[in-house]
């Protein structure tokens, strides 16, 4: 079983700097648990398409519920691959996103495409999918709900950052950014995954106590 997201995103900026504020947007405030970010190549295709692989680490903090499940000795790094291929005739940018770190224990795998909005010209749409699964046995599901609430908590501060970034570029310092509308929200939806995840590892554990 795998848990599927998707949403659209707006910002209102131009393609082309969107485009720019991507290669730019670490850090700034909201992406802290990014650590690093190395390119491992890039190269412009004949159709002039510019092709990009690189690495990111990232903070990988588990939940104390999870903790007792996972080896001591487990890693608190995550390391991403993002791929990402930028269409300037199409006027299209296209990142594929994945874990290759503790990919058995949770693997999220993210899909987004840049272009320009149909409304508004001057604006740039985000359309974003994300697919999270776990092999973990009797622990899946509870695995799967933590990294979807994490994962839409990341949303919100990918927007953060991005509206900063390209506020910054501008000369200007958004002291409200547009994602800021959803926090609350976003914050009650997350919570409420965490409580149900937690109910379902409780379970799980409870089933494995009697097996």
């Amino acid at each position: 079983m795998v848990k599927y997201f998707a949403c659209v995103g707006l910002l209102k900026s131009s393609w082309d700097q969107v485009c720019t504020a991507f290669w730019e947007r670490y850090p700034n405030p909201y992406s802290n648990h990014v650590l690093t970010e190395d390119i491992i190549f890039r190269e412009v295709t004949p159709g002039n398409r510019l092709v990009s692989r690189r690495l990111l680490t990232k903070t990988n903090r588990a939940p104390r519920w999870m903790e007792k499940y996972l080896p001591v000795t487990m890693a608190r790094h995550a390391y991403i691959i993002e791929d990402s291929i930028v269409d300037p005739q199409n006027r299209t940018m296209t990142t594929l996103t994945w874990n290759i770190s503790h990919a058995r224990m949770m693997s999220v795998e993210e899909r987004c495409e840049y272009r320009i909005n149909p409304d508004n010209t001057s604006w740039t749409e985000i359309n974003r999918e994300a697919w999270i699964s776990s092999n973990v046995y009797g622990l899946s599901r509870a695995i799967q709900e933590f990294g979807l609430a994490r994962f839409k908590t990341s949303v919100t501060k990918t927007m953060k950052g991005f509206e900063y970034v390209l506020a910054k570029m501008q000369g200007e310092i958004p002291s409200r950014t547009l994602a800021e509308h959803a926090t609350e929200r976003a914050r009650e939806t997350a919570l409420a995954a965490k409580e149900r995840a937690k109910d379902l590892a409780s379970q799980a554990h409870k089933k494995q106590q009697y097996v």
